[in-house]
């Protein structure tokens, strides 16, 4: 699981739907949400955590997608199993694991030092913890 900080910068609920915006690495981030601590409240550090397997790669990346979570990366290592490969990725010191297949390393010939986008869909990030300041 990666974990890393942000600010929560702005709160949109309707019913029990909540879109969450979070400040990290001056970059803005989205967490959408059914359940939501009546403690998340602007301008609040929490920890927020992404599973591996939930953290997509896209190298040359063009276009528009639905992805709300569009983050520049650089590659820190590849280790390649027989079937998937773990990518350790660095946004400014911070790092976060990407579990993809093998094939996919391969056939996008990713590299250490390679800089790519770091794609997560608002459904995979969860709030752990609610930091006090």
């Amino acid at each position: 699981m990666s974990q890393f900080i942000a600010t929560i910068k702005k709160i949109n609920s309707i019913d029990s739907l909540n879109i969450v915006e979070f400040s990290f690495c001056n970059q803005t981030l989205k967490m959408m949400s059914l359940d939501l601590s009546k403690d998340v409240q602007i301008d609040k550090k929490v920890k927020l955590s992404v599973n591996p397997s939930n953290i997509i790669i896209a190298k040359d990346f063009f276009g528009e997608i639905s992805l709300s979570n569009q983050l520049v990366a650089t590659i820190n290592s590849i280790e390649n199993g027989e079937l998937l490969s773990s990518v350790i990725l660095n946004i400014e010191n911070i790092y976060f694991e990407s579990i993809i297949t093998v094939d996919s390393s391969k056939r996008m010939n990713l590299q250490k030092g390679d800089k790519v986008t770091m794609l997560i869909k608002a459904s995979n990030l969860s709030i752990e913890e609610i930091l006090n300041d």
